[in-house]
């Protein structure tokens, strides 16, 4: 299976290299259907696959001045205790069958809500301009950590949302920000959230390190092409298909 795990971490890398999102959208539905994980140990494996590949890219947008740290300081002080808070709720309960169910049905909800936020993308530009009017400066930070509150528990349950997600909240609060720094930031922030809750799942036994490194293999040369094809490609191509795998794969795992 090891030519298999090369391939889907490649692909996976090549549409995250194209569009900046999807790699937990796709490589959970990917280690569920293909590699016949349990969902905990697919959310797992994931999150720690979507850590490590954003590790790169993190740093070179640091390198360029593309994140904004204050945002990505208050986007942590929400997100990594929620994280904590979830992943410790799974241990005093136990990795249940109502666990599992839980993890199979909010996996499926942030999929299509991924597929909603891709879609839109563009609406959640101009929702935001509109929501500044009532929106002062002096409550955004609150906001902020608020919303790193909901991603540290959606991507610790589900491995999704630390992307497109975090970026459409950033948007929203955020709206005259520069797209480069919302890309920047929300990496900046995705890469310390799923490292701390893919730790946590490992303490849970939830990872399945002999698959995580061919994936990691594949997703290296994948995010390069990607990120040099992305340049030749409309971005309403790009983002309708996007959108159609996000919506087939939620529904796939909720039924």
């Amino acid at each position: 299976m090891d030519w298999i795990a090369i391939a889907s971490g490649f692909g996976v890398g090549l549409i995250v290299g194209i569009t900046g999102v999807g790699g937990g959208s796709l490589m959970t539905p990917l280690l569920l259907s293909v590699f016949k994980l349990n969902p905990a140990v697919a959310i797992g494996t994931d999150l720690w696959f979507a850590g490590l590949t954003k590790v790169s890219g993190s740093v070179a947008h640091a390198r360029h001045g593309h994140v904004n740290w204050r945002i990505t300081s208050q986007l942590l002080a929400g997100s990594i205790p929620a994280a904590l808070a979830t992943v410790a709720l799974m241990h005093l309960t136990g990795v249940t069958k109502g666990w599992a169910s839980a993890l199979t049905f909010s996996l499926g909800i942030a999929l299509l809500l991924t597929a909603v936020v891709v879609a839109f993308r563009p609406f959640w530009q101009a929702l935001g301009m509109r929501l500044e009017r009532y929106l002062p400066e002096s409550r955004k930070p609150a906001l902020t950590v608020l919303a790193g509150v909901l991603l540290g528990f959606l991507v610790s349950l589900s491995s999704i949302g630390a992307g497109a997600i975090g970026a459409t909240l950033i948007l929203l609060i955020y709206p005259r920000l520069e797209a480069r720094y919302i890309v920047g930031t929300d990496i900046a922030h995705a890469v310390p959230l799923t490292l701390v809750a893919g730790v946590g799942h490992a303490t849970l036994g939830h990872v399945d390190w002999a698959l995580l490194v061919p994936l990691l293999i594949g997703s290296i040369p994948g995010i390069w092409l990607g990120a040099h094809a992305t340049r030749r490609l409309p971005d309403s191509l790009v983002r309708g298909l996007l959108c159609i795998s996000l919506l087939m794969a939620g529904w796939k795992v909720i039924h």
